[in-house]
């Protein structure tokens, strides 16, 4: 694809920005940029206008919101309130799959209250990442008639606020979440028969993030099964899911399609971006791309996924 952002849609993007703290089983890194909105926001800068919705505290550094206007990311949204930055403390054994938590400290965060401006109320796309499903409606509610939502969340909020979560759902076209949260969500073992249920609660689209064994998406009747890109060395997982994130929904704002065949090629970028974060600490790769290499990816990874008259 051609790169276009001038002439693409842009996207209101709203969940956390963070220092995180991470150990996995290749070395640790303390107080790294961190949080989902800053994962998905860098990812989807490499295809489209992105507007970052977020709150940071007084100690958040200077070179942090260089880097995002560097990456032509919007920051008016951007709060800075009295108090810390979020912070999350993380480790990861061989099993790379899975973190184990072990501090969170919401800070400013615990009192995040979105609110949208003049200027992004009417864009097209808006992203609600992983934060209360009361605040994602609130979100919502201040938009003008989006042309795309897509939605995040996690265990905590299907456990602990099921019925705010439903409602935020019959909202939304696309919903993005991990397998284990989908067996959750619909109460079923099977991951086909949980979107299956999903898909009858509001969303058009459920994309199922499944780490290194790749993606699944479920969208009306058809189902469409993607491996993640091959990846030799796999430093630090954590924001792999919002890259993936950012890559997909980035893709489709930056094309304005959501045919099957685009949203199979969105699932695709998504794949190649989290295949990039993951090879080293925090966002650091992120931020280091350039487009042709996403672009040579894709193409890796098309040849890889290609077994017709070989």
């Amino acid at each position: 694809m051609e790169r276009g952002r001038e002439n693409s849609m842009g996207i209101l993007a709203v969940g956390s920005v963070a220092f995180d703290t991470i150990k996995t089983p290749f070395g640790q890194r303390e107080e790294v940029l961190g949080g989902s909105a800053t994962y998905f926001s860098l990812a989807a800068s490499y295809f489209t206008r992105v507007a970052l919705l977020a709150v940071v505290g007084r100690d958040f550094p200077a070179e942090y919101l260089q880097l995002f206007r560097e990456k032509d990311l919007d920051v008016s949204g951007l709060q800075v309130a009295n108090g810390s930055t979020f912070r999350w403390k993380g480790e990861y054994g061989f099993d790379l799959n899975t973190a184990n938590t072990l501090d969170t400290q919401l800070n400013v965060f615990a009192d995040f209250d979105p609110v949208v401006t003049a200027q992004h109320r009417g864009m097209e796309f808006l992203f609600l990442g992983n934060i209360d499903p009361d605040l994602q409606r609130s979100v919502l509610k201040q938009m003008d008639r989006p042309r795309l939502v897509i939605c995040d969340t996690m265990n905590f909020w299907i456990e602990k606020k099921r019925e705010s979560l439903m409602q935020t759902l019959a909202g939304i076209d696309i919903l993005v979440i991990n397998d284990a949260e989908t067996r959750q969500l619909a109460g079923e073992s099977n991951v086909i028969r949980a979107g299956r249920k999903i898909l009858g609660w509001g969303p058009r689209t459920l994309v199922v993030k499944r780490g290194e064994y790749g993606a699944l998406m479920l969208d009306g009747n058809s189902v469409f099964s993607s491996p993640a890109f091959p990846v030799e060395e796999v430093v630090d997982p954590t924001g792999a899911g919002d890259s993936f994130a950012g890559g997909f929904v980035g893709y489709l704002a930056a094309t304005g399609d959501r045919d099957p065949s685009a949203l199979r090629r969105a699932i695709i970028f998504g794949s190649v971006m989290a295949s990039f974060n993951v090879g080293e600490f925090g966002p650091e790769r992120l931020q280091a791309l350039t487009f042709t290499e996403i672009e040579n990816r894709f193409r890796e990874f098309r040849q890889l996924t290609h077994f017709e008259d070989l």
